[in-house]
């Protein structure tokens, strides 16, 4: 299935820890045809999953903003923004939160993708919403971690649904 129309350029941007927002950014791209690129920060989260824990809660606490390697410079190019990202006590991690603070998404369509433990989406939306107010987010998708290697179909239908939004 094509999502895109001629009209409509289509970005996945992600961010994965463990690799499981990946795979479903990967899938996203499959179904869409659209261009796919990572959010990678300078500095290396701790592979550890207690100490990756308890630096997300610093990070989040505190208004911390890694740095970036990711920069689109073609923002202006892309109609549809497709945002990934696991959830990150409740929120969005801070990585995300960087790359929203840095580019331009005003009049964008951003629909939001998120991968869990068992939090689903929490104020994940509301915190995209939040930093992109001049764009239209879209219904969001939440999977959960040990349903990201059978969530092909989910993501299908997540797709048709918000296809023409």
């Amino acid at each position: 299935m094509q999502i895109n129309s001629d009209k409509e350029k289509t970005l996945i941007v992600y961010f994965s820890h463990t690799g499981n927002t990946r795979r479903i950014a990967e899938q996203i791209r499959d179904n869409t045809g659209g261009d796919l690129v990572e959010i990678e920060t300078l500095d290396e989260y701790p592979a550890d999953h207690n100490e990756i824990l308890e630096q997300a809660r610093k990070e989040i606490n505190t208004g911390y903003r890694p740095a970036l390697k990711t920069r689109i410079e073609s923002m202006s190019d892309y109609t549809l923004l497709f945002l990934g990202y696991p959830n990150w006590w409740g929120t969005i991690p801070t990585p995300i939160s960087a790359f929203l603070e840095e580019h331009d998404l005003s009049g964008k369509k951003i629909a939001p993708f998120c991968t869990h433990g068992t939090g689903g989406l929490a104020r994940t939306v509301e915190a995209v919403r939040k930093s992109c107010p001049d764009s239209k987010v879209l219904d969001a998708m939440g999977i959960s971690n040990n349903r990201v290697h059978e969530a092909e179909g989910e993501v299908t239908e997540w797709l048709s649904h918000i296809h023409g939004k």
